[in-house]
């Protein structure tokens, strides 16, 4: 057992947030049943290109998270409580028997998955794979690219002990503890979410027997103290590290300011989480036929969802257009807001949007082949994908209704993406619901407050919904009456229905 002592003061809780784009460290104080939140450090997360493969830079990105503990050492406050990390899902690192790192990690986004999901299917039938994980099929989930390295003979995976997913590598760099923790280890495809543990039989129909898996971990468990060299190098002693949610769409759930159950989340981000929350897993013929997905959750939840391609797409026009030195986010939703509306619509999760070297002309060919008139300024180019991203929402959210058969009253928005007011407002209109837009903050403070749970802190998921309710300021939107989004919605999923007999 594990027995962490904190000071009976304030305490303050670092959590590590990283995502595709970017990483941040958040301090986090908890006083009165109120959080207040900071950001002290943020670093890019720039995908490393090297021999025709796209990697994570694993090593910049763990000397930013000890940059960050740095400054929290040289601070003059409270010691810290504890820290966590969370970061996007589905990759890995490998380590080799003596624990060292076996190459940089690859990113989900790299081209070594193509055509790996539809070689596994020969393996494992999709039907008998969604039953056993209730997972999406996404070609760039774990298992594809566990088998893809099967496929390609990596000798990576010959040499391989151990396999720990992002937030657990760090972890593991931090503390020296291998383990999976459950809501990371649930997007894997590797998992079975009634039996709560490993699916071993999709490993051995791909030819591997070797345990190479770790035990699973509830969120808010805590992993134990840094090792001696990083406790010194930093300057923060013996603080314990949490196995917090440390998948970032389950601890910007954990975050979600609601009060009863009638209501979906959108976590939006560089990709938008549309979904709900069970208490066990929803594996249906029609969840599979709407490919939505079962990720675990905060308290023994079920994240039950659907991945859409997010706001992606505009950080990829902006990097056509110029990056830092193209218009702001701010400036280009802006010009969107005044262009002529529904002009070209597109599907968020057209194959072609995976990561082209050129997103407008991406858009533009998309144009070109369901017959619409091509975007003609960075305005109506946002505006497009603006309007599309609101159309996908509702197609989602009416599907999930069906398939989870209750009314869905309420849209929580949640993350970086809440503060997008025209997204917002264009997903009350399209969906027809209203929206609560906040906090923006969610992943961070859903990974502060978990970790408080851990540390006895908080003593439930309600009581922790109830601290963001009070901590933070929320926007509602309401739908507005225009015929317009139910003729537009008409459209897309006309276009929709008609690209996929194109066979798109």
């Amino acid at each position: 057992m594990i027995i962490v002592r904190v000071a009976m003061d304030a305490p303050q809780f670092l959590a590590f947030d990283l995502g595709a784009e970017s990483g941040r460290a958040v301090l986090g104080r908890l006083e009165g049943g109120r959080l207040s939140v900071r950001e002290l450090h943020r670093f890019a997360n720039t995908p490393m290109k090297l021999l025709g493969h796209i990697h994570w830079n694993v090593f910049a990105l763990f000397e930013e998270i000890k940059t960050a503990m740095q400054i929290v050492s040289s601070e003059s406050r409270a010691g810290l409580a504890s820290l966590g990390v969370d970061t996007w899902g589905v990759d890995f690192g490998l380590l080799a028997k003596d624990g060292s790192l076996l190459g940089l990690p690859f990113s989900y986004r790299d081209p070594r998955t193509q055509g790996a999901m539809e070689e596994y299917f020969k393996l494992v039938p999709p039907g008998a794979l969604y039953e056993v994980t209730g997972i999406q099929f996404m070609p760039f989930n774990t298992l594809f690219q566990v088998y893809s390295m099967v496929r390609d003979r990596s000798p990576l995976l010959d040499a391989a002990s151990d396999l720990l997913f992002m937030p657990d590598l760090f972890n593991y760099l931090l503390t020296g503890k291998k383990a999976s923790e459950f809501t990371m280890a649930t997007t894997s495809q590797m998992f079975n979410p009634r039996t709560r543990g490993w699916a071993l039989g999709l490993f051995q129909a791909m030819g591997l027997s070797r345990p190479i898996l770790q035990d699973v971990l509830e969120p808010g468990t805590v992993l134990g103290t840094l090792r001696p060299e990083i406790a010194s190098e930093t300057g923060l002693g013996d603080v314990p590290a949490v196995a917090t949610a440390s998948h970032d769409t389950a601890a910007a759930v954990a975050a979600v300011p609601a009060v009863d159950g009638s209501w979906a989340y959108i976590s939006s981000g560089t990709w938008s989480l549309v979904g709900v929350e069970e208490k066990s897993p929803v594996i249906t013929p029609g969840a599979l036929s709407g490919n939505f997905t079962n990720e675990g959750g905060l308290a023994g939840t079920i994240r039950f969802l659907k991945n859409v391609t997010g706001l992606w797409l505009v950080q990829q026009c902006r990097n056509a257009w110029g990056g830092g030195a193209s218009a702001t986010y701010e400036e280009l939703t802006r010009a969107a807001a005044e262009a002529p509306p529904f002009r070209a619509l597109i599907d968020p999760d057209d194959p072609g949007f995976l990561n082209p070297l050129d997103m407008p002309e991406a858009i533009r060919s998309y144009c070109r082949r369901t017959g619409q008139q091509l975007p003609d300024s960075k305005a109506s180019f946002i505006r497009s994908i603006l309007e599309s991203l609101a159309l996908k929402y509702r197609l989602v959210v009416d599907e999930m209704e069906r398939v989870v058969k209750r009314r869905i009253k309420r849209i929580h928005v949640i993350g970086g993406g809440s503060q997008n007011r025209l997204l917002c407002q264009f997903t009350a209109d399209a969906t027809g619901r209203p929206v609560t837009a906040g906090p923006a903050e969610a992943t961070a403070v859903g990974n502060i407050l978990v970790q408080a749970m851990a540390l006895g802190r908080i003593r439930s998921h309600d009581e922790l919904r109830g601290v963001v309710r009070n901590s933070f300021e929320f926007r509602d939107y309401g739908p507005r009456e225009d015929r317009s989004w139910g003729e537009a919605y008409g459209r897309f999923r006309n276009m929709l229905g008609a690209d996929r007999a194109r066979g798109s």
